[in-house]
């Protein structure tokens, strides 16, 4: 039960997420949205774990794993000019 909820828990991080951006309420270079697809992303990979879900894990790892890096850059970037 507790894998199903946060399996649910990462679909609806991912859809706000989206509609955030979709709405321009969010812009993709925003540490926000990246860390929304960030933890949606773990969420779906735990639940694909529980599940033996190959496909699933794999297409929410490398989404978890693009989000991140996109996190890491933007910090980054905003080190250099001197935002953060």
């Amino acid at each position: 039960m507790i894998f199903e909820i946060i399996g649910w828990a990462g679909a609806i991080v991912y859809i706000i997420a989206y509609l955030l951006l979709s709405i321009n309420k969010l812009k993709s270079q925003s540490v926000i949205y990246q860390a929304m697809n960030v933890i949606g992303g773990l969420c779906l990979v735990i639940n694909a774990i529980h599940l033996s879900d190959g496909p699933t894990f794999f297409l929410n790892f490398v989404w978890m794993l693009i989000g991140l890096f996109a996190v890491l850059n933007i910090i980054r970037n905003r080190r250099k000019v001197g935002d953060f």
